[in-house]
Protein backbone atom coordinates (compact mmCIF):
# COMPACT_ATOMS: atom_id res chain seq x y z
CA UNK A 1 0.00 0.00 0.00
CA UNK A 2 2.81 2.38 0.94
CA UNK A 3 4.56 1.50 -2.32
CA UNK A 4 1.42 2.32 -4.32
CA UNK A 5 1.05 5.64 -2.46
CA UNK A 6 4.69 6.52 -3.16
CA UNK A 7 4.27 5.71 -6.85
CA UNK A 8 1.13 7.85 -7.01
CA UNK A 9 2.94 10.83 -5.43
CA UNK A 10 5.85 10.39 -7.86
CA UNK A 11 3.41 10.34 -10.78
CA UNK A 12 1.76 13.59 -9.62
CA UNK A 13 5.17 15.19 -9.12
CA UNK A 14 6.21 14.32 -12.69
CA UNK A 15 2.87 15.58 -13.98
CA UNK A 16 3.27 18.85 -12.13
CA UNK A 17 6.84 19.24 -13.37
CA UNK A 18 5.74 18.62 -16.98
CA UNK A 19 2.95 21.18 -16.65
CA UNK A 20 5.37 23.74 -15.25
CA UNK A 21 7.85 23.13 -18.09
CA UNK A 22 5.01 23.45 -20.62
CA UNK A 23 3.91 26.76 -19.13
CA UNK A 24 7.53 27.93 -19.13
CA UNK A 25 7.92 26.94 -22.79
CA UNK A 26 4.82 28.90 -23.78
CA UNK A 27 5.91 31.85 -21.70
CA UNK A 28 9.32 31.88 -23.40
CA UNK A 29 7.98 31.49 -26.92
CA UNK A 30 5.04 33.84 -26.56
CA UNK A 31 5.78 37.40 -27.79
CA UNK A 32 6.60 39.60 -24.82
CA UNK A 33 4.08 42.34 -24.08
CA UNK A 34 5.33 45.92 -24.20
CA UNK A 35 6.72 47.28 -20.92
CA UNK A 36 4.21 49.33 -18.96
CA UNK A 37 5.12 52.49 -17.10
CA UNK A 38 3.56 53.15 -13.72
CA UNK A 39 2.09 56.22 -12.08
CA UNK A 40 4.32 59.06 -10.99
CA UNK A 41 2.65 59.50 -7.61
CA UNK A 42 4.32 56.44 -6.13
CA UNK A 43 7.33 54.26 -6.65
CA UNK A 44 7.07 52.99 -10.20
CA UNK A 45 7.21 49.34 -11.16
CA UNK A 46 10.16 48.29 -13.32
CA UNK A 47 9.36 48.75 -17.00
CA UNK A 48 12.26 46.75 -18.35
CA UNK A 49 13.84 43.49 -17.36
CA UNK A 50 16.86 43.92 -15.10
CA UNK A 51 18.55 40.62 -15.85
CA UNK A 52 21.50 42.33 -17.51
CA UNK A 53 24.63 43.08 -15.47
CA UNK A 54 24.26 46.21 -13.38
CA UNK A 55 27.08 47.97 -15.24
CA UNK A 56 24.90 47.83 -18.39
CA UNK A 57 22.62 50.33 -16.68
CA UNK A 58 22.88 53.92 -15.58
CA UNK A 59 20.63 55.42 -12.92
CA UNK A 60 20.27 58.93 -11.60
CA UNK A 61 18.06 61.83 -10.63
CA UNK A 62 17.13 63.86 -13.72
CA UNK A 63 14.82 66.54 -12.32
CA UNK A 64 12.31 67.51 -9.67
CA UNK A 65 8.83 66.01 -9.93
CA UNK A 66 7.46 69.55 -10.00
CA UNK A 67 9.53 70.32 -13.12
CA UNK A 68 7.08 68.36 -15.32
CA UNK A 69 3.50 69.60 -15.45
CA UNK A 70 0.45 67.77 -16.77
CA UNK A 71 0.51 67.39 -20.58
CA UNK A 72 4.12 68.49 -20.73
CA UNK A 73 7.25 66.78 -22.03
CA UNK A 74 10.87 67.75 -21.53
CA UNK A 75 14.27 66.29 -22.30
CA UNK A 76 16.78 65.74 -19.47
CA UNK A 77 20.35 64.48 -19.19
CA UNK A 78 20.85 61.16 -17.45
CA UNK A 79 24.33 61.88 -16.23
CA UNK A 80 26.72 61.87 -19.16
CA UNK A 81 25.19 58.70 -20.65
CA UNK A 82 22.54 60.39 -22.77
CA UNK A 83 19.16 62.10 -22.72
CA UNK A 84 15.68 60.87 -21.83
CA UNK A 85 12.27 62.35 -22.63
CA UNK A 86 9.94 62.71 -19.66
CA UNK A 87 6.21 62.97 -20.37
CA UNK A 88 3.39 63.50 -17.90
CA UNK A 89 -0.17 62.78 -18.94
CA UNK A 90 -3.24 61.65 -16.97
CA UNK A 91 -1.16 61.77 -13.83
CA UNK A 92 1.43 59.30 -15.11
CA UNK A 93 5.08 60.08 -15.64
CA UNK A 94 6.88 58.19 -18.40
CA UNK A 95 10.46 58.12 -19.62
CA UNK A 96 11.21 57.19 -23.23
CA UNK A 97 13.84 57.85 -25.89
CA UNK A 98 14.26 61.53 -26.66
CA UNK A 99 14.81 61.34 -30.44
CA UNK A 100 12.58 60.10 -33.22
CA UNK A 101 13.82 56.77 -34.54
CA UNK A 102 13.31 57.92 -38.14
CA UNK A 103 15.73 60.83 -38.63
CA UNK A 104 16.54 61.80 -35.04
CA UNK A 105 14.27 64.79 -34.45
CA UNK A 106 14.34 65.94 -30.79
CA UNK A 107 10.94 64.87 -29.48
CA UNK A 108 10.80 67.60 -26.85
CA UNK A 109 9.60 69.77 -29.75
CA UNK A 110 7.04 67.24 -31.02
CA UNK A 111 3.24 67.24 -30.78
CA UNK A 112 1.82 65.58 -27.66
CA UNK A 113 -1.47 63.88 -28.42
CA UNK A 114 -3.64 61.62 -26.33
CA UNK A 115 -1.30 58.87 -25.17
CA UNK A 116 1.30 59.36 -27.85
CA UNK A 117 3.84 61.80 -29.22
CA UNK A 118 3.99 62.66 -32.94
CA UNK A 119 7.32 63.74 -34.44
CA UNK A 120 7.29 67.34 -35.64
CA UNK A 121 9.42 66.57 -38.71
CA UNK A 122 7.76 63.69 -40.51
CA UNK A 123 4.84 62.53 -38.37
CA UNK A 124 6.03 59.26 -36.78
CA UNK A 125 4.06 58.45 -33.60
CA UNK A 126 5.19 56.71 -30.40
CA UNK A 127 3.22 55.49 -27.41
CA UNK A 128 4.28 57.52 -24.37
CA UNK A 129 3.84 54.59 -21.94
CA UNK A 130 5.94 51.96 -23.71
CA UNK A 131 7.66 53.71 -26.64
CA UNK A 132 6.07 51.49 -29.30
CA UNK A 133 5.86 53.01 -32.77
CA UNK A 134 2.21 53.49 -33.78
CA UNK A 135 2.48 55.51 -36.98
CA UNK A 136 5.30 56.09 -39.36
CA UNK A 137 7.85 56.59 -41.09
CA UNK A 138 10.63 54.48 -39.58
CA UNK A 139 10.52 50.90 -38.29
CA UNK A 140 11.89 51.08 -34.76
CA UNK A 141 10.22 51.84 -31.46
CA UNK A 142 11.65 54.06 -28.74
CA UNK A 143 13.33 52.58 -25.67
CA UNK A 144 11.29 52.83 -22.50
CA UNK A 145 12.97 53.48 -19.13
CA UNK A 146 12.19 52.79 -15.48
CA UNK A 147 11.00 55.81 -13.51
CA UNK A 148 10.71 56.26 -9.75
CA UNK A 149 9.60 59.34 -7.85
CA UNK A 150 10.54 59.94 -4.23
CA UNK A 151 10.75 63.13 -2.19
CA UNK A 152 10.02 65.24 -5.30
CA UNK A 153 12.99 63.69 -7.13
CA UNK A 154 12.55 61.88 -10.44
CA UNK A 155 15.01 59.04 -10.89
CA UNK A 156 15.47 57.21 -14.21
CA UNK A 157 17.19 53.87 -14.81
CA UNK A 158 18.16 52.96 -18.37
CA UNK A 159 20.36 50.70 -20.41
CA UNK A 160 23.46 52.53 -21.60
CA UNK A 161 23.18 50.91 -25.04
CA UNK A 162 19.61 52.15 -25.51
CA UNK A 163 20.57 55.66 -24.49
CA UNK A 164 23.16 55.57 -27.27
CA UNK A 165 21.07 54.00 -30.04
CA UNK A 166 17.75 55.57 -28.97
CA UNK A 167 16.01 52.70 -30.80
CA UNK A 168 14.31 49.44 -29.92
CA UNK A 169 13.14 46.56 -32.11
CA UNK A 170 9.95 44.99 -30.80
CA UNK A 171 10.23 41.29 -29.85
CA UNK A 172 9.48 38.84 -32.66
CA UNK A 173 8.19 35.29 -32.72
CA UNK A 174 10.54 32.60 -33.97
CA UNK A 175 9.74 30.77 -37.17
CA UNK A 176 8.29 27.31 -36.52
CA UNK A 177 8.79 24.79 -39.34
CA UNK A 178 5.76 22.89 -38.05
CA UNK A 179 3.49 25.85 -38.81
CA UNK A 180 1.91 25.24 -42.20
CA UNK A 181 0.57 28.75 -42.84
CA UNK A 182 2.35 30.70 -45.58
CA UNK A 183 2.20 34.47 -46.18
CA UNK A 184 3.73 36.04 -49.28
CA UNK A 185 4.45 39.78 -49.50
CA UNK A 186 5.09 41.27 -52.95
CA UNK A 187 6.96 44.57 -52.85
CA UNK A 188 10.28 45.51 -51.26
CA UNK A 189 9.31 49.04 -50.27
CA UNK A 190 8.43 50.39 -46.81
CA UNK A 191 4.98 48.81 -46.83
CA UNK A 192 6.33 45.30 -47.39
CA UNK A 193 9.12 45.86 -44.87
CA UNK A 194 6.72 46.92 -42.11
CA UNK A 195 4.31 44.11 -42.98
CA UNK A 196 6.81 41.25 -42.57
CA UNK A 197 8.12 42.61 -39.28
CA UNK A 198 4.62 43.17 -37.90
CA UNK A 199 3.70 39.57 -38.73
CA UNK A 200 6.54 38.29 -36.56
CA UNK A 201 5.90 40.87 -33.83
CA UNK A 202 2.26 39.79 -33.65
CA UNK A 203 3.04 36.12 -33.16
CA UNK A 204 2.95 34.62 -36.66
CA UNK A 205 5.42 31.71 -36.77
CA UNK A 206 4.73 30.40 -40.26
CA UNK A 207 6.54 30.93 -43.55
CA UNK A 208 7.05 34.56 -44.66
CA UNK A 209 8.44 35.37 -48.12
CA UNK A 210 9.21 38.93 -49.19
CA UNK A 211 9.55 39.39 -52.97
CA UNK A 212 11.78 42.37 -53.91
CA UNK A 213 12.05 43.39 -57.55
CA UNK A 214 15.22 45.40 -56.91
CA UNK A 215 18.50 43.66 -56.02
CA UNK A 216 18.42 45.26 -52.57
CA UNK A 217 16.78 44.80 -49.22
CA UNK A 218 14.02 47.33 -48.44
CA UNK A 219 15.54 50.81 -48.14
CA UNK A 220 14.69 54.44 -47.47
CA UNK A 221 13.29 55.38 -50.86
CA UNK A 222 12.89 59.10 -50.11
CA UNK A 223 16.67 59.41 -50.35
CA UNK A 224 16.61 58.45 -54.04
CA UNK A 225 16.32 62.08 -55.09
CA UNK A 226 16.69 63.95 -51.78
CA UNK A 227 20.18 62.54 -51.05
CA UNK A 228 21.47 61.00 -54.28
CA UNK A 229 24.94 60.40 -52.84
CA UNK A 230 23.58 57.90 -50.29
CA UNK A 231 25.11 54.43 -50.08
CA UNK A 232 22.74 51.48 -50.29
CA UNK A 233 24.25 49.76 -47.24
CA UNK A 234 23.37 52.80 -45.13
CA UNK A 235 19.89 53.33 -46.56
CA UNK A 236 18.63 49.75 -46.19
CA UNK A 237 16.31 49.39 -43.21
CA UNK A 238 17.76 46.06 -42.08
CA UNK A 239 20.58 43.64 -42.87
CA UNK A 240 20.49 40.19 -44.44
CA UNK A 241 21.36 38.82 -41.00
CA UNK A 242 18.31 40.49 -39.46
CA UNK A 243 15.89 38.81 -41.86
CA UNK A 244 17.66 35.47 -41.49
CA UNK A 245 17.52 35.62 -37.70
CA UNK A 246 13.79 36.26 -37.79
CA UNK A 247 13.00 33.59 -40.36
CA UNK A 248 11.93 35.96 -43.13
CA UNK A 249 12.89 34.79 -46.62
CA UNK A 250 13.81 37.73 -48.86
CA UNK A 251 14.00 37.19 -52.62
CA UNK A 252 16.13 40.02 -54.06
CA UNK A 253 16.12 40.87 -57.77
CA UNK A 254 13.01 38.73 -58.29
CA UNK A 255 9.75 40.03 -59.73
CA UNK A 256 6.22 38.68 -59.43
CA UNK A 257 5.02 38.06 -63.00
CA UNK A 258 1.49 36.83 -62.29
CA UNK A 259 -0.90 35.85 -59.53
CA UNK A 260 -3.58 33.16 -59.57
CA UNK A 261 -5.96 34.03 -56.74
CA UNK A 262 -7.97 30.84 -57.26
CA UNK A 263 -4.99 28.50 -56.87
CA UNK A 264 -3.30 30.94 -54.44
CA UNK A 265 -0.01 30.99 -56.32
CA UNK A 266 2.48 33.66 -57.40
CA UNK A 267 4.65 33.13 -60.50
CA UNK A 268 8.13 34.66 -60.34
CA UNK A 269 10.60 36.01 -62.89
CA UNK A 270 13.13 33.32 -61.89
CA UNK A 271 10.78 30.63 -63.19
CA UNK A 272 9.67 29.48 -59.75
CA UNK A 273 6.33 29.93 -58.04
CA UNK A 274 5.13 30.47 -54.48
CA UNK A 275 1.97 29.23 -52.84
CA UNK A 276 0.26 31.32 -50.19
CA UNK A 277 -2.53 31.28 -47.65
CA UNK A 278 -2.62 35.06 -47.58
CA UNK A 279 -1.02 37.55 -49.94
CA UNK A 280 -0.07 41.20 -49.45
CA UNK A 281 0.66 43.28 -52.56
CA UNK A 282 2.45 46.63 -52.18
CA UNK A 283 4.43 47.07 -55.40
CA UNK A 284 4.15 50.86 -55.59
CA UNK A 285 4.59 52.97 -58.68
CA UNK A 286 6.98 53.41 -61.59
CA UNK A 287 8.22 56.86 -62.61
CA UNK A 288 6.77 58.09 -65.89
CA UNK A 289 8.78 59.03 -68.96
CA UNK A 290 6.94 61.23 -71.45
CA UNK A 291 6.26 59.67 -74.83
CA UNK A 292 8.58 61.96 -76.79
CA UNK A 293 11.66 61.36 -78.97
CA UNK A 294 14.86 60.99 -76.96
CA UNK A 295 13.23 60.18 -73.62
CA UNK A 296 15.47 57.12 -73.22
CA UNK A 297 18.80 58.72 -74.08
CA UNK A 298 21.69 58.43 -71.65
CA UNK A 299 21.71 61.03 -68.85
CA UNK A 300 17.91 61.36 -68.95
CA UNK A 301 16.77 60.42 -65.44
CA UNK A 302 13.53 59.63 -63.67
CA UNK A 303 13.53 58.90 -59.95
CA UNK A 304 12.17 55.73 -58.43
CA UNK A 305 15.01 53.31 -57.67
CA UNK A 306 18.28 53.68 -55.79
CA UNK A 307 20.36 53.57 -58.97
CA UNK A 308 18.46 56.53 -60.43
CA UNK A 309 19.83 58.84 -57.77
CA UNK A 310 23.32 57.35 -57.73
CA UNK A 311 23.65 57.63 -61.50
CA UNK A 312 22.64 61.28 -61.36
CA UNK A 313 25.11 62.05 -58.59
CA UNK A 314 27.91 60.33 -60.52
CA UNK A 315 27.80 62.80 -63.43
CA UNK A 316 27.28 66.07 -61.55
CA UNK A 317 29.90 68.75 -62.05
CA UNK A 318 29.99 72.51 -61.73
CA UNK A 319 29.64 73.29 -65.46
CA UNK A 320 26.90 70.73 -66.16
CA UNK A 321 23.83 72.07 -67.97
CA UNK A 322 20.79 70.55 -66.28
CA UNK A 323 17.22 70.82 -67.54
CA UNK A 324 14.44 69.66 -65.20
CA UNK A 325 10.99 68.75 -66.51
CA UNK A 326 8.07 69.08 -64.12
CA UNK A 327 6.65 71.13 -61.24
CA UNK A 328 6.32 68.20 -58.84
CA UNK A 329 8.09 67.74 -55.52
CA UNK A 330 10.32 65.08 -57.09
CA UNK A 331 11.31 67.43 -59.92
CA UNK A 332 12.19 70.30 -57.59
CA UNK A 333 13.98 68.03 -55.12
CA UNK A 334 16.20 66.89 -58.00
CA UNK A 335 16.79 70.52 -59.02
CA UNK A 336 17.62 71.49 -55.44
CA UNK A 337 20.09 68.62 -55.13
CA UNK A 338 21.93 69.74 -58.29
CA UNK A 339 22.09 73.36 -57.13
CA UNK A 340 23.28 72.23 -53.71
CA UNK A 341 26.14 70.41 -55.45
CA UNK A 342 27.23 73.69 -57.07
CA UNK A 343 25.76 73.02 -60.52
CA UNK A 344 25.34 76.57 -61.79
CA UNK A 345 23.12 76.06 -64.86
CA UNK A 346 19.74 74.57 -63.83
CA UNK A 347 16.59 75.28 -65.85
CA UNK A 348 13.16 74.07 -64.70
CA UNK A 349 10.52 73.64 -67.41
CA UNK A 350 6.94 73.33 -66.18
CA UNK A 351 3.45 73.15 -67.63
CA UNK A 352 1.95 75.66 -65.17
CA UNK A 353 3.10 78.98 -63.75
CA UNK A 354 4.23 77.89 -60.26
CA UNK A 355 5.24 74.58 -58.64
CA UNK A 356 3.08 72.63 -56.16
CA UNK A 357 -0.06 74.53 -57.10
CA UNK A 358 -2.60 71.66 -56.95
CA UNK A 359 -1.56 70.62 -53.44
CA UNK A 360 -0.23 73.75 -51.72
CA UNK A 361 -1.85 76.57 -53.65
CA UNK A 362 -0.57 79.28 -55.99
CA UNK A 363 0.73 81.69 -53.35
CA UNK A 364 2.93 79.07 -51.68
CA UNK A 365 4.06 77.80 -55.08
CA UNK A 366 5.07 81.33 -56.08
CA UNK A 367 7.07 81.75 -52.86
CA UNK A 368 9.02 78.56 -53.55
CA UNK A 369 9.57 79.61 -57.16
CA UNK A 370 11.14 82.85 -55.94
CA UNK A 371 13.19 80.88 -53.39
CA UNK A 372 14.61 78.69 -56.18
CA UNK A 373 15.33 81.69 -58.39
CA UNK A 374 17.31 83.24 -55.54
CA UNK A 375 19.34 80.01 -55.44
CA UNK A 376 20.19 80.35 -59.13
CA UNK A 377 17.48 78.30 -60.88
CA UNK A 378 15.80 79.53 -64.05
CA UNK A 379 12.13 78.75 -64.75
CA UNK A 380 10.39 78.39 -68.09
CA UNK A 381 6.67 78.28 -67.31
CA UNK A 382 3.60 77.27 -69.31
CA UNK A 383 5.79 75.07 -71.48
CA UNK A 384 6.99 71.51 -71.97
CA UNK A 385 9.30 69.22 -73.95
CA UNK A 386 8.76 68.45 -77.62
CA UNK A 387 11.84 66.22 -77.90
CA UNK A 388 15.26 65.47 -76.43
CA UNK A 389 18.11 65.65 -78.93
CA UNK A 390 21.02 63.20 -79.13
CA UNK A 391 24.51 64.72 -78.93
CA UNK A 392 25.74 62.07 -81.41
CA UNK A 393 27.02 59.64 -78.78
CA UNK A 394 23.71 58.41 -77.40
CA UNK A 395 23.61 61.04 -74.68
CA UNK A 396 21.36 64.06 -74.31
CA UNK A 397 22.76 67.18 -75.99
CA UNK A 398 19.81 69.55 -76.31
CA UNK A 399 16.13 69.84 -75.42
CA UNK A 400 13.52 71.32 -77.76
CA UNK A 401 10.49 72.88 -76.08
CA UNK A 402 6.94 72.89 -77.42
CA UNK A 403 7.35 76.46 -78.72
CA UNK A 404 10.50 75.55 -80.68
CA UNK A 405 13.00 76.96 -78.17
CA UNK A 406 16.15 74.82 -77.96
CA UNK A 407 18.14 74.52 -74.72
CA UNK A 408 21.62 73.08 -74.29
CA UNK A 409 21.51 70.12 -71.89
CA UNK A 410 24.05 67.65 -70.51
CA UNK A 411 21.47 66.08 -68.24
CA UNK A 412 17.68 65.92 -67.97
CA UNK A 413 15.83 65.19 -64.71
CA UNK A 414 12.13 64.35 -64.91
CA UNK A 415 9.39 64.43 -62.31
CA UNK A 416 6.21 64.03 -64.32
CA UNK A 417 4.06 61.58 -62.43
CA UNK A 418 3.94 57.83 -61.97
CA UNK A 419 2.01 54.69 -62.90
CA UNK A 420 0.89 51.68 -60.86
CA UNK A 421 3.07 48.58 -60.96
CA UNK A 422 0.09 46.23 -61.10
CA UNK A 423 0.06 44.82 -64.64
CA UNK A 424 1.02 41.41 -63.23
CA UNK A 425 -2.38 41.30 -61.48
CA UNK A 426 -4.32 41.33 -64.75
CA UNK A 427 -6.36 38.15 -65.01
CA UNK A 428 -5.45 37.19 -61.44
CA UNK A 429 -8.93 37.38 -59.98
CA UNK A 430 -7.98 40.61 -58.17
CA UNK A 431 -9.95 43.49 -59.68
CA UNK A 432 -8.00 46.44 -61.09
CA UNK A 433 -9.44 49.92 -61.53
CA UNK A 434 -8.89 51.79 -64.81
CA UNK A 435 -5.84 53.65 -63.38
CA UNK A 436 -4.21 50.42 -62.19
CA UNK A 437 -5.06 50.85 -58.51
CA UNK A 438 -6.85 48.16 -56.49
CA UNK A 439 -9.94 49.05 -54.47
CA UNK A 440 -9.79 47.74 -50.91
CA UNK A 441 -12.00 47.93 -47.84
CA UNK A 442 -11.19 49.41 -44.45
CA UNK A 443 -9.10 46.32 -43.66
CA UNK A 444 -7.04 46.62 -46.91
CA UNK A 445 -8.76 43.53 -48.27
CA UNK A 446 -9.33 43.34 -52.03
CA UNK A 447 -12.31 41.69 -53.73
CA UNK A 448 -10.50 38.42 -53.04
CA UNK A 449 -10.57 37.67 -49.30
CA UNK A 450 -7.07 36.19 -49.25
CA UNK A 451 -5.42 39.11 -51.05
CA UNK A 452 -4.62 42.38 -49.27
CA UNK A 453 -3.28 45.47 -51.04
CA UNK A 454 -1.59 48.59 -49.65
CA UNK A 455 0.71 51.51 -50.33
CA UNK A 456 0.53 53.71 -53.41
CA UNK A 457 -1.56 51.22 -55.42
CA UNK A 458 -4.37 50.90 -52.86
CA UNK A 459 -7.60 52.81 -53.45
CA UNK A 460 -8.38 52.81 -49.75
CA UNK A 461 -10.56 54.63 -47.20
CA UNK A 462 -9.02 57.78 -45.72
CA UNK A 463 -10.05 58.05 -42.07
CA UNK A 464 -9.31 61.77 -41.83
CA UNK A 465 -11.52 62.48 -44.86
CA UNK A 466 -14.74 60.76 -43.75
CA UNK A 467 -13.39 57.42 -45.00
CA UNK A 468 -13.73 58.52 -48.62
CA UNK A 469 -11.49 56.35 -50.77
CA UNK A 470 -8.37 57.61 -52.52
CA UNK A 471 -5.01 56.34 -53.76
CA UNK A 472 -2.36 58.40 -51.95
CA UNK A 473 1.33 57.95 -52.68
CA UNK A 474 2.76 59.09 -49.36
CA UNK A 475 5.76 57.41 -47.80
CA UNK A 476 4.50 57.26 -44.17
CA UNK A 477 1.09 55.99 -45.29
CA UNK A 478 2.72 53.07 -47.11
CA UNK A 479 4.39 52.04 -43.81
CA UNK A 480 1.08 52.25 -41.99
CA UNK A 481 -0.71 50.14 -44.59
CA UNK A 482 1.89 47.42 -44.06
CA UNK A 483 1.10 47.28 -40.35
CA UNK A 484 -2.68 47.24 -40.81
CA UNK A 485 -2.50 44.56 -43.51
CA UNK A 486 -0.39 42.32 -41.26
CA UNK A 487 -2.83 42.61 -38.36
CA UNK A 488 -5.82 41.81 -40.53
CA UNK A 489 -4.13 38.88 -42.27
CA UNK A 490 -3.64 37.40 -38.80
CA UNK A 491 -7.30 37.88 -37.92
CA UNK A 492 -6.54 40.73 -35.48
CA UNK A 493 -9.23 42.95 -36.95
CA UNK A 494 -7.91 46.49 -37.26
CA UNK A 495 -9.64 49.19 -39.25
CA UNK A 496 -7.65 51.79 -41.19
CA UNK A 497 -7.38 55.14 -39.43
CA UNK A 498 -5.21 56.84 -41.99
CA UNK A 499 -4.08 60.46 -41.69
CA UNK A 500 -1.96 61.31 -44.76
CA UNK A 501 1.29 63.10 -43.87
CA UNK A 502 3.78 64.44 -46.39
CA UNK A 503 6.98 66.46 -46.33
CA UNK A 504 9.68 67.76 -48.60
CA UNK A 505 12.95 69.50 -47.85
CA UNK A 506 14.25 72.01 -50.38
CA UNK A 507 17.58 73.51 -49.42
CA UNK A 508 17.04 74.75 -45.85
CA UNK A 509 13.24 74.86 -46.01
CA UNK A 510 10.98 71.96 -45.04
CA UNK A 511 7.36 71.98 -46.15
CA UNK A 512 5.06 69.73 -44.12
CA UNK A 513 1.52 68.79 -45.07
CA UNK A 514 -1.16 66.71 -43.33
CA UNK A 515 -4.70 65.82 -44.32
CA UNK A 516 -6.44 65.21 -47.61
CA UNK A 517 -9.24 66.60 -49.74
CA UNK A 518 -10.19 69.22 -52.28
CA UNK A 519 -10.23 72.76 -50.94
CA UNK A 520 -12.06 75.96 -51.86
CA UNK A 521 -10.25 78.42 -49.59
CA UNK A 522 -6.90 78.85 -47.82
CA UNK A 523 -6.31 80.73 -44.57
CA UNK A 524 -2.72 81.85 -43.99
CA UNK A 525 -0.93 82.65 -40.75
CA UNK A 526 2.54 84.18 -40.86
CA UNK A 527 4.48 85.32 -43.92
CA UNK A 528 4.18 83.06 -46.96
CA UNK A 529 6.62 85.09 -49.05
CA UNK A 530 9.33 84.70 -46.41
CA UNK A 531 8.51 80.97 -46.14
CA UNK A 532 7.49 81.12 -42.50
CA UNK A 533 3.80 80.30 -42.34
CA UNK A 534 0.91 77.98 -41.61
CA UNK A 535 -1.78 77.38 -44.23
CA UNK A 536 -5.18 75.82 -43.53
CA UNK A 537 -7.07 74.36 -46.49
CA UNK A 538 -10.84 74.53 -46.22
CA UNK A 539 -13.69 72.82 -48.03
CA UNK A 540 -16.52 75.15 -47.11
CA UNK A 541 -16.01 75.68 -43.38
CA UNK A 542 -14.16 72.43 -42.66
CA UNK A 543 -10.34 72.37 -42.50
CA UNK A 544 -9.32 69.33 -44.57
CA UNK A 545 -5.54 69.87 -44.58
CA UNK A 546 -2.74 72.03 -43.22
CA UNK A 547 0.77 72.90 -44.36
CA UNK A 548 3.62 74.84 -42.83
CA UNK A 549 7.18 76.00 -43.22
CA UNK A 550 9.27 76.91 -40.15
CA UNK A 551 6.30 76.56 -37.82
CA UNK A 552 6.73 73.20 -36.07
CA UNK A 553 4.98 71.28 -34.63
CA UNK A 554 1.69 72.71 -35.93
CA UNK A 555 1.20 70.24 -38.82
CA UNK A 556 1.82 67.31 -36.50
CA UNK A 557 -0.63 68.81 -34.00
CA UNK A 558 -3.23 69.07 -36.76
CA UNK A 559 -2.52 65.47 -37.81
CA UNK A 560 -3.15 64.34 -34.23
CA UNK A 561 -6.46 66.20 -34.16
CA UNK A 562 -7.52 64.25 -37.24
CA UNK A 563 -6.17 60.97 -35.84
CA UNK A 564 -8.39 61.43 -32.79
CA UNK A 565 -11.45 61.69 -35.05
CA UNK A 566 -11.83 65.42 -34.38
CA UNK A 567 -12.20 68.19 -36.95
CA UNK A 568 -11.27 71.84 -37.24
CA UNK A 569 -13.51 74.50 -38.73
CA UNK A 570 -13.09 78.02 -40.03
CA UNK A 571 -13.95 79.51 -36.63
CA UNK A 572 -11.11 77.53 -35.03
CA UNK A 573 -8.43 79.10 -37.22
CA UNK A 574 -9.89 82.59 -37.72
CA UNK A 575 -10.41 83.61 -34.09
CA UNK A 576 -8.01 85.86 -32.15
CA UNK A 577 -6.06 82.92 -30.77
CA UNK A 578 -5.54 80.97 -33.97
CA UNK A 579 -3.97 78.01 -32.14
CA UNK A 580 -6.51 77.65 -29.35
CA UNK A 581 -7.54 74.42 -31.10
CA UNK A 582 -4.33 72.70 -30.01
CA UNK A 583 -5.89 72.31 -26.54
CA UNK A 584 -8.25 69.77 -28.12
CA UNK A 585 -5.30 67.38 -28.33
CA UNK A 586 -5.75 66.52 -24.66
CA UNK A 587 -9.52 66.24 -24.72
CA UNK A 588 -9.52 63.11 -22.55
CA UNK A 589 -7.37 64.73 -19.89
CA UNK A 590 -7.47 63.15 -16.43
CA UNK A 591 -5.69 63.99 -13.19
CA UNK A 592 -5.83 60.64 -11.43
CA UNK A 593 -4.26 57.34 -12.33
CA UNK A 594 -6.07 54.45 -13.95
Amino acid sequence: MRLLLSLYKLHKLVESSHANHTRLFHALTKPKPPPIMGCSTSKVEVSRSTDAPSDDYVEGVVCKDSDIKENEMKSFDLGDAGKVLLVRQKGKLSAIGNKCTHYGAPLSGAALGDGRVRCQWHGACFNILNGDIEDFPGLDSLPCYQVTVENDEVKVRARRSELQTNKRVKPMTKKDVREAQNIVVIGGGPSGAVCVETLRQEGFSGQITLVCKEPHLPYDRVLVNKAMHSEIEKTQFRTDKFYQEHGIDVLKGVEATSVNATDKTVALSNGKSLSYDRLYVATGMSANRPDIPGANLQNVFVYRNFEDGRNTHAILRNDLKVVVLGASFIALEAAAYCLDKDVTDVTIVMRGNVPFKPLAGERIGAAFKKFFEDKGARFITNSGFARIIDDGTGKVGKVELVDGTVLDADMVAMGVGSSCLTDFLKGSGVDLRSDGTVEVNEFLQSNNQSVYVGGDIAYAPVWSHNNQKAAIGHYPLAHYHGKIAALNMLGKTKQLQAVPYFWTKLFSKSLRYAGHGKYTDIIYIGNVEQLKFVAFYLDGDEVVAASSVAWDPVVSQFAEILAQGQKLYRKDVENDDKFQWTKKLHHSEQTDCD
